[in-house]
C-alpha cells in the first residue's frame, strides 16, 4: 500500500496498557515518568487507566479492561489517528486469553507507523527521546489514495 506523512504533534496522545502482572511494573514505570508524561494526553485501557489515574494524579482517559474490547478500542483509535505512542508491558510467558486482540492491537500500531514500548527499557528509550516532545512526520497507510484506486472506473 502507498504511504502518505502524517504528522505526530508535540503533546502526544499515549496509550498505557499492561497485563495483570505488568500493571505495577507500568504503574513504577510512568511514577518515574511523571513530569514528562503530564505534557501529553494519556489513556488507557480498564483497571490500568484507574490505577494510573491514582498513582500519577493525572487525568487518564479509561477505555473498558483489555480482555472486554478495550484492546480494540485502542486499536480503533490508533487507525484514526487518535494515538500517537503506544506503551505496551506484556508478559510473554503467561498466555492471554485475548491474545487474538493484543496480537491485533499490536499490529494495528505497526500498520499504522506509531511508536511502540513493550518493556521499561524500551519505554524509557520512547519517553526519553527528543521526539517524544516535538513534532514528527511519520508515513502512514494513504487509504484515500487505496479506495480512490480500487473504485475508479
Amino acid at each position: 500500500m502507498k504511504t502518505k506523512l502524517a504528522p505526530l504533534h508535540k503533546n502526544k496522545n499515549i496509550a498505557l496498557v499492561a497485563h495483570d502482572n505488568m500493571k505495577p511494573v507500568l504503574n513504577e514505570w510512568a511514577t518515574k515518568n511523571r513530569e514528562e508524561l503530564s505534557t501529553h494526553a494519556l489513556y488507557a485501557t480498564g483497571t490500568t487507566g484507574y490505577a494510573l489515574e491514582k498513582a500519577l494524579g493525572l487525568k487518564v482517559h479509561k477505555y473498558i479492561s483489555g480482555p472486554l474490547g478495550g484492546d480494540q478500542q485502542i486499536g480503533a483509535k490508533i487507525s484514526e489517528g487518535d494515538i500517537d505512542v503506544l506503551i505496551f508491558f506484556w508478559d510473554p510467558f503467561e498466555p492471554m486469553p485475548h491474545d487474538p486482540d493484543v496480537k491485533a492491537l499490536l499490529r494495528l500500531a505497526a500498520a499504522w507507523n506509531i511508536p511502540v514500548a513493550c518493556n521499561p527499557a524500551s519505554a524509557d528509550f520512547v519517553i526519553t527521546s527528543p521526539l517524544i516532545s516535538s513534532t514528527y512526520e511519520r508515513h502512514i497507510p494513504d487509504y484515500d489514495l487505496y479506495i480512490k484506486e480500487r473504485t475508479a472506473d
